[in-house]
């Protein structure tokens, strides 16, 4: 008798581990790791998950009360490997175990079982992703020379049709009425057969001229250095970590080509993690150019059935080269020699609803698993890639940094220049564009270019606010500012996604919610503002290109507005973060950044590092081909060594005062940091809750050097969709046992009516 270890689709913290059933005979060549199973728990059946195969129950268990497998849901998703990942996830960052899991299960699986009467078996929910066999008609040999009766037209069409070669059944009937009768009749008679082929949904390529990957005649000396310590590191299969560290356009893309194509070589696959959806177009047409169809693509924006068969295509082995988002890391690629990780530095790297993994952490415990290297790329690394380099290790594993610090070619990077706003303001200029950046615009029209231009926001305006009490409206749900969007006459929380419709603005019947004045006024600047002004200043024959969330919500609108753009003799390119990072045009001359102090008031220690990142990479947007780039940043902080690291490149300039200021507050590289949020609609309540769940951890880790627990506090959004938020900030050492610590302290709270917990280790949204 074999038995099965299966991990219960119970997120609960009460349920730790997996429970042994017993598995029947004829279900013993099915049950395997991996497989979704239906299985008796607490007088119900539930879902199950497979993590372990013995031969025998576990220690001090009676066989006998062991109780069987009833069903086989699915099939295998994963393998034991990632089974032991799993539970690593689930203790690493204190979640339940089958959330854990779910990552590593088929696109579209839901845990809900349904069944049509009580003697059929029951059925896995899923998104429409189980696997489509499309019919496929054509001749046979004795149907070369098949001619049909002189009345037989439709026959006669369809016999014409085929000997052009095999045709989709569906197709031929939307092109020949009554195809698929005529088709059936043929068959009968031998002269057609029909086949059922597998339909693979999702096989996409890309139209972006640029997107192709031409192998160039020589590589750079630190391409060279960073490809040979990347083949060393899959060599010797310890889980070592290469951090190539390459100016913007200093070719990193490449050097992954041909690591691939080494680790192809030798039989082993790679999965590629690619930041933000909007980089996938581009990427894709590049891997695919060089890899044909050996490459499966993984992302949010495919539906469920292209997600399905793209994952499946890896699960049989016709594809071993994954590229895609955050949660392509969990594709089911048997062999991988290479995990490459782009622009790592990301925060979307940073899963935001359980289980809160990053991808950087993740990766890195799989190359140790599955014996593999792991590649981190980026102009801006993470200040956490950097330190492990510098002290040489981490967890085991070897961190080496590569230095690429020159761009193919002519290439060279782009003229930064600082334009400080509060002086233009002082000079009488109120216009969002400079100076500087209007003058430089016209340049760009002037010369038939491109241009990109940054604002990390969308909407019209920031917010409005009363010009006679100040009052700004907000959100009634959320204790978040109303953003003015002018298109559509609306003000939209961004934080719940409610809207209000305003009269056109400025009109006399919008007035103050506070005191009924019409003075009211936008304040900030947003993408639809930007983009306005922009059609106002420059020629007709320059277009426009708005690209944010508000622009890609539709799918396909990413490719489709960067394939408008590519195409284009003359354009601008107008967005948020989204096209700060990855993209590669060489025609773009002129990188304009609207306001870079965006981010560096929030309050969040990470932000000056991300605003130096985002002002670095978008610059190298710049000047990538031939023809020499710039970049305008216009700021009102012009002294901040974030800002002023990116004029000359020089990151030290930033990263010496950030380090120092990190190391005296215990903040990452040099700790760990952890945000426990407790919400629910009863205020009291949620007080009570984070005030226990501080005591607990204080109590658990009193005595402990290199620990510190912080509130609970209010969040900075103290309210959304109608419940309070509070929360818990822990900081603790480099080697401690974070994710341990507050699993323990939570399941010692238990839960309470209305209240709600996230465990957010080493966080990066501290809202």
């Amino acid at each position: 008798m074999r038995y099965a270890n299966v991990v219960l689709d119970i997120p609960t913290r009460s349920l730790d581990g997996a429970f042994c059933y017993a598995v029947p005979m004829g279900l013993g060549s099915v049950v395997v790791v991996g497989t979704t199973v239906l299985v008796p728990f607490s007088h119900r059946d539930v879902v199950g998950y497979v993590v372990g195969i013995t031969d025998g129950p576990a220690d001090g268990v009676d066989p006998d009360r062991v109780l069987p497998v009833r069903q086989v849901l699915a099939d295998a998703a994963f393998d034991e490997v990632a089974a032991g990942v799993a539970a690593w996830i689930a203790h690493e960052y204190a979640c339940p175990l089958c959330d854990a899991v779910r990552p590593f299960l088929a696109p579209g699986q839901k845990v809900r079982v349904v069944r049509a009467s009580a003697d059929s078996p029951w059925e896995l929910v899923s998104e429409k992703a189980g696997p489509v066999d499309v019919r496929w008609a054509s001749l046979t040999e004795a149907g070369a020379s098949f001619e049909p009766a002189r009345n037989a037209s439709r026959q006669r069409e369809v016999v014409e049709a085929l000997r052009r070669g095999p045709q989709r059944v569906a197709e031929l009937a939307a092109m020949i009425s009554g195809a698929s009768t005529a088709v059936t009749a043929l068959a009968r008679r031998g002269v057609v057969i029909v086949e059922e082929r597998r339909q693979v949904r999702g096989r996409e390529g890309t139209s972006l001229s640029s997107a192709a990957a031409p192998r160039p005649e020589h590589l750079t000396d630190g391409q060279l250095d960073a490809l040979a310590a990347i083949d060393g590191a899959r060599e010797r299969g310890a889980g070592d970590v290469v951090l190539v560290d390459g100016v913007t356009g200093s070719g990193k893309t490449e050097v992954y080509l041909d690591a691939i194509e080494h680790a192809l070589a030798t039989g082993r696959g790679a999965l590629v993690l690619v930041p933000e959806i909007s980089l996938t177009a581009q990427t894709v047409g590049r891997f695919r150019s060089r890899f044909g169809d050996d490459v499966a693509v993984l992302h949010s924006r495919l539906s469920a059935g292209e997600r399905f068969d793209q994952w499946d295509l890896v699960r049989r082995g016709e594809a071993h080269v994954v590229v895609g988002a955050r949660s392509a890391l969990f594709a089911p690629l048997r062999d991988p020699g290479l995990i490459i990780i782009d622009e790592e530095h990301e925060g979307s790297y940073k899963q935001d609803s359980s289980p809160r993994y990053h991808a950087r952490e993740v990766a890195a415990r799989m190359a140790r698993e599955r014996g593999c290297a792991l590649v981190l790329g980026s102009a801006t690394p993470s200040l956490e890639s950097l330190r492990r380099c510098e002290v040489g290790s981490f967890r085991g594993a070897a961190w080496t940094r590569v230095s690429m610090p020159e761009r193919p070619g002519a290439a060279e990077l782009p003229k930064v220049t600082i334009v400080d706003m509060a002086e233009q303001f002082r000079r009488g200029a109120h216009s969002v564009f400079s100076a500087s950046l209007a003058d430089a615009l016209g340049r760009v029209a002037q010369r038939r270019e491109k241009a990109v231009l940054l604002l990390n926001r969308r909407g019209f305006a920031n917010f409005l606010m009363c010009r006679e009490c100040g009052c700004v409206p907000e959100c009634p749900h959320c204790s978040t500012a109303l953003t003015y969007h002018e298109r559509t006459h609306s003000l939209m929380c961004h934080s719940c996604g409610r809207s209000w419709p305003v009269r056109a603005f400025p009109d006399p019947s919008t007035r103050c919610p506070n005191c009924g004045s019409r003075y009211l006024a936008a304040f900030g600047v947003g993408t639809q503002r930007v983009e306005d002004e922009l059609r106002m200043l420059l020629p007709d024959d320059v277009e426009v290109i708005r690209m944010d969330a508000d622009a890609t919500r539709t799918k396909g609108a990413h490719q489709r507005l960067l394939e408008q753009f590519d195409a284009a003799e003359c354009a601008v390119l107008v967005g948020t973060q989204m096209i700060a990072k990855g993209l590669d045009f060489p025609d773009v001359t002129l990188v304009g950044v609207i306001n870079a102090d965006t981010m560096l008031k929030l309050p969040d220690f990470r932000a000056a590092e991300r605003t130096y990142d985002l002002l670095e990479q978008v610059s190298g947007r710049a000047g990538r081909g031939d023809r020499t780039g710039e970049v305008i940043v216009q700021t009102y902080w012009a002294t901040h060594p974030a800002i002023r690291a990116v004029v000359h490149h020089e990151r030290d300039t930033f990263l010496v005062p950030e380090l120092d200021e990190r190391s005296d507050a215990g903040y990452p590289p040099f700790g760990r940091l952890a945000n426990v949020v407790v919400w629910g609609k009863n205020a009291s309540a949620v007080s009570d809750a984070s005030a226990r769940m501080a005591a607990y951890v204080r109590e658990e880790v009193e005595g402990r050097p290199g620990w510190e627990v912080l509130g609970p506090a209010d969040c900075a959004k103290a309210r959304v969709k109608d419940n309070v938020r509070r929360h818990v900030m822990v900081k603790a050492p480099v080697d401690a046992d974070l994710g341990g610590v507050l699993s323990s302290c939570a399941a010692r709270l238990g839960g309470g009516m209305g209240i709600n917990m996230a465990l957010d280790i080493d966080a990066y949204d501290m809202a």
